[in-house]
């Protein structure tokens, strides 16, 4: 059942509107992605777990057959040509989270997810660019000896928001 606010001059708003805008939005993608099938598969756990939107930076999307839920219809996709061009279109407010094997990096059991914010990964074989470490407000990485498939550590990261969610507040 929906909860309605009123408003002068009379306007209903939707209270669902009010609690997703409370809970922030969150945005996920690759720089230099690799392979076709992660972008596909990242795609749609994407969907599946709440994304606001998904992105890639350096390499161009193709129709990808992973994304069998068809994510890039029912959400917003942006391509940028470099990080550059990335960093200068992220949303208003939002936090960089660049998810990377870093020295620097903390342990994803103990990173506190930014209520509004927009997380980048990078491909297995070259990880993030020094420029996109260097320029993220958080680093995080999964507490492994070896690197993970970019499109489970997407899945993984995006798993522990809406968990951490569900337990407290972000």
């Amino acid at each position: 059942m929906n909860s309605y606010i009123f408003a002068p001059p009379f306007k209903i708003y939707y209270k669902a509107m009010i609690d997703t805008l409370e809970q922030g939005f969150f945005g996920i993608g690759i720089q230099n992605g690799k392979t076709p099938e992660n972008l596909g598969v990242l795609w749609r756990s994407a969907q599946n777990m709440g994304a606001s939107f998904i992105f890639t930076v350096g390499k161009r999307y193709a129709k990808q057959a992973c994304d069998t839920h068809k994510a890039v219809g029912a959400m917003p996709y942006f391509h940028y040509e470099n990080f550059e061009d990335f960093y200068h279109h992220l949303p208003k407010g939002a936090v960089l989270v660049g998810v990377e094997l870093d020295e620097k990096a903390v342990t994803l059991e103990e990173f506190k997810h930014p209520r509004r914010c927009v997380y980048l990964l990078g491909a297995e074989d070259n990880g993030l660019t020094k420029n996109a470490i260097d320029k993220s407000h958080h680093l995080v990485k999964f507490d492994t000896r070896l690197s993970v498939n970019v499109s489970v550590a997407g899945s993984i990261i995006m798993y522990d928001r809406n968990l951490k969610l569900k337990f407290r507040s972000l």
